[in-house]
């Protein structure tokens, strides 16, 4: 049995022209393994080809070309036990009204074929923070009570996968913990966590590989460590011991002022060194009453991928 919960094999999406439009191409040839067991960022800007790419592992979108196999099972092949092995919880809040939070696990399980005597509607509303609100209609619910449902409908049918789609978009900071907790516990239970996200600081805390798609293309997919480790920018924050006449000027250096005088100096060390950031320093004669160093984060790894591609 293969290692990987997901292998997908010179996948591509073409959408067909509309109203005299050119076909879009929204996946290009995407290679991609994800191992099982492991929390896995998908990242990249709007329009890259993330929710295409979601939506095709979730059999809703079918795709132009290419392979897709979850957990085993061939996509094209085995489509009901693909399908199986997978959840999704979608970014846009699609409820029923008038159903309740129980109503809504009971109708999902039935459309995965899950027999009564195996459904755990009372368990999965538990785990989600629900069970006071068993009963209620779903229009009554907070947006972030709703969010929790959908997780949970994501979780009726036990799947091997869940995909995250925007999970804590425009939540509070309590439900943002409470998700996170629920990831961190069905990750050690076994379950492989797929997670799309524009908190980048999230997915740096969170995903142990991550990998960046844009314009349809993958353009990175590593180790967190290693992506982080693969820019080498660095930003060192001098605190001068009085206003300076002039700021430090040095080639490859980046100069910007933060609040509190503080003085940041923007750099790559593979081209400009520590001691050459403070000899400028120094040259414009400023006495340092503290200093500190800021290495780069999945933001700048982000946008160093992006933004000239």
């Amino acid at each position: 049995m293969s290692d990987n919960a997901i292998e997908i094999r010179g996948l591509r999406k073409v959408y067909g022209g509309q109203h005299g439009q050119p076909p879009k191409e929204a996946l290009k040839g995407v290679d991609l393994d994800i191992p099982r067991g492991s929390v896995f960022g998908l990242l990249g800007p709007n329009g890259a080809g993330k929710s295409t790419l979601i939506n095709i592992l979730a059999g809703l979108v079918v795709k132009t070309e290419g392979s897709v196999r979850i957990w085993g099972f061939d996509q094209d092949v085995n489509p009901r036990q693909s399908r199986a092995s997978i959840g999704v919880m979608p970014q846009e809040l699609n409820l029923d009204p008038f159903f309740t939070p129980r109503g809504a696990l009971e109708v999902q399980a039935g459309l995965y074929g899950v027999p009564k005597s195996q459904r755990r509607a009372d368990e999965i509303l538990r785990l989600v923070g629900l069970q006071d609100k068993a009963e209620a209609y779903a229009r009554t619910l907070s947006g972030g009570m709703r969010r929790r449902l959908l997780l949970g409908k994501a979780l009726v049918h036990q799947p091997h996968i869940l995909v995250l789609d925007e999970p804590t978009a425009g939540v509070d900071i309590e439900l943002r913990q409470m998700l996170w907790e629920n990831v961190r516990m069905l990750n050690r239970q076994g379950m492989t966590i797929i997670l799309t996200t524009h908190y980048l600081e999230e997915a740096e805390e969170m995903c142990d590989e991550i990998a960046i798609i844009n314009q349809g293309t993958l353009v990175a997919r590593d180790t967190t460590a290693n992506l982080l480790g693969s820019i080498d920018a660095k930003t060192m924050i001098i605190q001068p011991d009085h206003p300076p006449a002039q700021l430090p000027q040095a080639e490859g250096v980046e100069v910007s002022t933060r609040p509190g005088g503080a003085i940041a100096l923007s750099y790559h060390a593979r081209q400009t060194s520590a001691e050459a950031v403070l000899a400028a320093v120094h040259a414009a004669g400023i006495r340092i009453r503290d200093v500190k160093t800021e290495e780069a984060d999945l933001q700048d790894v982000f946008l160093e991928l992006t933004r000239s591609r």
